[in-house]
């Protein structure tokens, strides 16, 4: 039906934007690649490419096709790494995580990683859980670290040890000498974890009591940007613990006593993976990021 060759092609042709490019790759006349493509074409009994206008596309048929070629090309490359290597990974391993792992464990997990496995190479995303749950089911993501909620059907899922939030300010803030209740909190304006997920989520609750005036509640895909709004007295936030204890920025801001009714629940990671595709290295991120997960949070 086809070769790989094929596939590789059409991968190039994708990432180059056109035909030309791709000729110029292997060193083949555009004409040549045109007609390989079209034979292809032929032979699948579909259009692959939209040529409509002078940028080339995928067609729906062709965006689903290479889809599918590309999870044939990997398996045939596992395939060839299990017998010819065994033990040995090799190549790229897509890696994804959410950004409170970035501030935690991650740098520490990967250099030993890259200790263990010097042939792979890495490619990292960096997301919601929810997202990379969507990512890893359609086959873009070998692993991803993710909040338990949020593992996909039919997806190992192993624990990393809870996460801890605080509520933090301006190093500059004048703080009472009691732990602050929700009422004072609700006084300030607070930055926090994306709309949508469990801490915003948790936030928005603890403040829907009616004697409570609903405090001006700001999210953030990332949590850096939250960190340098608290830093810079946008006002105050919720944050990993060890995201500012592990940061130069811990001097910029500085931990808010609370009182019991305002305590965050601890956040619970899970390492995630299908065993059928991606055991071996779901195995070694396990091994390497327990590691460095020792630290009570």
């Amino acid at each position: 039906m086809f070769e790989f060759k094929d596939i590789e092609i059409l991968q190039d042709i994708v990432k180059a934007g056109g035909f030309r490019a791709a000729a110029q790759k292997y060193d083949l006349s555009q004409s040549a690649i045109s007609s390989r493509v079209s034979a292809l074409e032929k032979k699948l009994g579909i259009m692959l490419f939209d040529r409509s206008n002078r940028q080339v596309r995928l067609t729906a048929a062709g965006l689903r096709f290479l889809e599918e070629a590309q999870r044939l090309s990997r398996a045939r490359d596992r395939i060839w790494q299990e017998l010819t290597h065994p033990g040995e990974l090799s190549g790229t391993v897509r890696i994804g995580v959410a950004e409170t792992i970035v501030h935690t464990i991650l740098t520490d997990m990967l250099n030993k990683l890259k200790d263990d496995y010097p042939k792979v190479r890495f490619e990292l995303s960096v997301d919601t859980s929810g997202q990379l749950a969507m990512t890893m089911a359609d086959d873009a993501l070998d692993v991803a670290i993710m909040l338990r909620e949020s593992v996909p059907q039919g997806a190992v899922a192993a624990a990393l040890k809870p996460v801890q939030l605080g509520w933090y300010c301006t190093g500059s803030m004048d703080l009472p000498d009691h732990p602050l209740s929700l009422a004072e909190l609700a006084e300030h304006a607070i930055v926090t974890f994306p709309k949508g997920t469990p801490p915003f989520r948790e936030v928005e609750s603890i403040f829907s009591a009616p004697d409570i005036s609903p405090p001006a509640l700001h999210g953030s895909a990332s949590l850096s940007t939250v960190k340098h709004l608290v830093g810079g007295g946008f006002g105050i936030g919720v944050l990993p613990s060890l995201m500012v204890t592990n940061s130069v920025w811990d001097e910029h801001i500085k931990a808010i006593p609370v009182q019991d009714e305002a305590r965050l629940t601890d956040l619970h990671f899970v390492i995630s993976y299908y065993p059928e595709r991606n055991r071996e290295i779901g195995e070694a991120v396990i091994e390497a990021a327990r590691l460095f997960d020792q630290t009570d949070r």
